[in-house]
């Protein structure tokens, strides 16, 4: 019997050209169900460990991201101070795909069409694990975070709100 085969996005593509252990997770997924409580229900996994990408425009920087637990809110005053901006809004999602190559429901940090600068929560850092996006809607991947921070050169800041 075949085995089926993965699917290779760009994020994959590069966390195996770096040598990066990962694992990858599918699953079903609707227009109506995109969100880490959706991951969550499909995964069975603790909520803590999912992770959102989030993409942000800097009025001095202008595109940022942002990596926060899916339970959490992003702290806009607390991204804009350590993102070196004034202030900061989420980026229209109708410039998502043309600004990351990524659609919503399937944005990954890692393989985005441009290095934009990365903040991931101070809170994955404390992780062995945890999972993002593999840059398709019911594609996740598990990865350790310090390998995550290095490869797309991110920084660990506190980014969401209590």
């Amino acid at each position: 019997m075949k085995k089926n085969k993965v699917q290779k996005t760009n994020a994959i593509r590069l966390l195996e050209s770096k040598g990066i252990a990962y694992q990858v997770y599918e699953f079903a997924w609707s227009e109506d169900h995109l969100g880490a409580d959706a991951v969550f229900e499909q995964l069975n996994v603790a909520k803590e460990r999912i992770y959102k990408t989030l993409v942000i425009v800097g009025d001095k920087t202008g595109v940022i991201v942002a990596c926060i637990p899916g339970t959490s809110e992003l702290d806009l005053k607390a991204l804009a101070k350590v993102s070196g901006n004034k202030k900061v809004e989420l980026l229209p999602l109708t410039d998502l795909e043309k600004t990351t190559g990524y659609v919503r429901g399937g944005c990954s940090p890692i393989g985005m069409k441009k290095e934009f600068p990365t903040f991931i929560s101070i809170q994955a850092k404390m992780m062995e694990q945890i999972i993002v996006s593999a840059g398709k809607r019911g594609m996740q991947i598990e990865v350790d975070p310090i390998d995550l921070q290095k490869l797309i050169k991110a920084e660990f800041a506190s980014i969401q709100a209590d």
